[in-house]
């Protein structure tokens, strides 16, 4: 195989990984979140907003990964 077929293949499992990642993260987030509000429904604001900023930190990973997938893809 040639350098340019590796890193296809290389941008395929990074989007693979980054994609199944992201959603497993931000699933087991959300079954988290909904646990502890069910626990104690007087913080769900606080439950609330600290899930929306680990989500939102959880999809600038994949999004890295996707942006490093590209450059894999187009710099060869």
């Amino acid at each position: 195989m040639d350098p340019i077929s590796f890193a296809y293949l290389a941008a395929g499992l990074a989007l693979l990984g980054a994609t199944l990642g992201a959603g497993l993260g931000i699933g087991r987030l959300a079954a988290a979140a909904m646990e502890g509000t069910a626990r104690q429904p007087e913080a769900a604001n606080d439950i609330r907003t600290s899930m929306i900023i680990a989500a939102a930190l959880i999809e600038g990973v994949a999004i890295i990964a996707e942006v490093v997938a590209l450059v894999l893809i187009f710099a060869g």
